[in-house]
């Protein structure tokens, strides 16, 4: 799944806001900004809620070499 959106909407980001995707529960999947990876994550239900669990946060040194990747 994917979703796209600009930084403006996603700073209006707040509890209970919601961004619809195409995963399921226990799904992996990746945040990125400006197509940079900058964490992962996986779906899960909290109180009869959807909502990600970021499991880990790519480093300010992962994401510079990364530029020198692409």
């Amino acid at each position: 799944g994917r979703s796209k959106m600009l930084i403006n909407d996603l700073l209006q980001l707040g509890q209970g806001s919601v961004i619809e995707l195409t995963k399921l529960v226990g799904d992996p999947l990746e945040v990125l900004v400006n197509n940079k990876l900058v964490a992962r994550g996986e779906v899960v239900v909290v109180n009869e809620k959807f909502g990600v669990r970021l499991t880990d946060i790519v480093t300010p040194m992962e994401r510079v070499k990364s530029l020198a990747t692409t």
